[in-house]
């Protein structure tokens, strides 16, 4: 290699030094910032995962402590309470409506489960779970507004369909409506998803209401 040529080598090896430092002043402050909102996010993240737990914890001891107490209207009152947060809630507050209920405070129960289908910081299956079980509570009180919410419940698709059925039929009867009772029993004696239990149900009252069970109902069970 000539003079010439290890003089341009150098000359460029230094321009491409100079042009390095000039980006590190210019945007190296970009690299420091990644670098702290990484680590400042990952902090973060261990943190939230710590409090959350924490937090549960203190629930689930709050929850049993509430549950080890005898009397059904105390149990009831400690559940009431709690204060319930986040999923966790969802499983609270079912607790606290069956304490309520066997404490005899139908009313109490019945605005404990309204609150949950209310919430939407809980998985729907809950707040679901919740509308079906305060549309149980409510026999025998309001029954159109029984009739609207087990509507709601009994589309297709919803996980509660056929039980909420069931009921829609037990309001058609308790309206004197026994034609439509029995739509409602055959449809669910005939779905594919129909449980062993409710089937069973659904064709012992469609009996004692002297309708005939579907033809393949009859043929399945001679």
């Amino acid at each position: 290699m000539s003079e010439s040529d290890s003089f341009i080598n150098e000359v460029s090896e230094e321009l491409r030094r100079d042009r390095l430092y000039a980006l590190l002043k210019k945007y190296g402050w970009i690299a420091i910032l990644a670098v702290v909102l990484l680590v400042g996010g990952a902090a973060w993240t261990e943190y939230s995962r710590v409090r959350d737990r924490a937090a549960a914890e203190a629930t689930g001891d709050a929850l049993l402590a509430a549950l080890a107490t005898n009397d059904p209207a105390a149990r009831a009152t400690a559940l009431d309470d709690l204060t319930q947060t986040g999923e966790a809630a969802a499983v609270g507050l079912l607790i606290t409506a069956a304490a309520q209920q066997e404490a005899g405070d139908l009313d109490a129960a019945g605005a404990t489960l309204d609150a949950l289908f209310e919430r939407s910081d809980v998985p729907a299956i809950y707040r679901d779970l919740a509308g079906f079980k305060a549309a149980m509570l409510g026999a025998g009180t309001d029954v159109d507004a029984r009739r609207a919410r087990l509507e709601t419940l009994a589309s297709p698709g919803q996980p509660f369909a056929l039980l909420a059925q069931e009921q829609l039929a037990l309001v058609d009867l308790e309206a004197g409506d026994q034609d439509a009772a029995v739509t409602r029993l055959t449809a669910i004696v005939q779905d594919a998803g129909v449980t062993q239990g409710l089937r069973d149900r659904a064709q012992t009252l469609m009996v004692a209401l002297g309708a005939p069970l579907p033809d393949d109902v009859t043929q399945t069970n001679p």
